[in-house]
């Protein structure tokens, strides 16, 4: 069971965390030399609670209500050492079908043609299973040659006794394997922010090693 975390000073101390570069359908991605980690994941699913989190950080990541909110590709410059990718949500079916193609075709070429990629993180709702646009969107992450690392959000709203049962559905749901990594999260009590800095650091002390 993970270690309970509460708002305690994280260990990774954010100094500068910034909006660089915000990419839109046409757009011509950047080309970075910094470490990226991306974010996928359902609208609603607390995409920019995790983001602002991570960058500790109340709003810089807008927060809505409003589902669909993220249209585009945006890259926060985290402490000039690596970026924070975040991609447009998935599922919204207020968004025509002509839009949806081209969200995906977009993020798909992000995917494709950044050379600095090191994760991508694809969140979804610990309350429930997850939804058929969730099975899609990890298999597509894995044809597009990244094992999607699972963050399991809104830990906070489930009971202690709720959890195993929350986790080995989202496992079976998407065809998880014994050893891929799912992460519990709280956007309230900060729960999962220490491992996914954890994961960060090794990613990129890799391109060292």
């Amino acid at each position: 069971m993970p270690k309970k975390e509460t708002n305690e000073a994280p260990s990774l101390k954010i100094k500068k965390a910034e909006l660089e570069t915000v990419c839109g359908i046409s757009s011509v991605f950047p080309v970075n030399t910094r470490p990226e980690f991306a974010f996928a994941g359902k609208s609603n699913v607390g995409k920019s609670s995790l983001i602002n989190a991570l960058m500790q950080r109340k709003s810089l990541a807008r927060v809505s209500q409003t589902p669909g909110k993220t249209q585009t590709v945006n890259f926060y410059n985290i402490n000039d050492e690596f970026y924070m990718v975040d991609l447009p949500g998935y599922g919204f079916t207020k968004v025509s079908e002509t839009v949806k193609a081209k969200w995906g075709r977009m993020v798909e070429r992000y995917l494709k043609s950044s050379h600095m990629l090191r994760a991508v993180f694809l969140l979804v709702d610990m309350r429930h299973k997850p939804t058929a646009d969730d099975v899609l969107m990890y298999s597509w992450i894995l044809e597009n040659g990244f094992h999607p690392i699972v963050i399991a959000t809104k830990r906070d709203k489930l009971k202690k006794n709720e959890i195993p049962k929350a986790v080995k559905l989202i496992r079976e749901t998407l065809s998880m394997e014994e050893d891929d990594r799912l992460i519990q999260f709280s956007a309230e009590t900060k729960q999962g922010r220490e491992e996914i800095y954890e994961l960060m650091r090794e990613l990129m002390a890799g391109l060292t090693a």
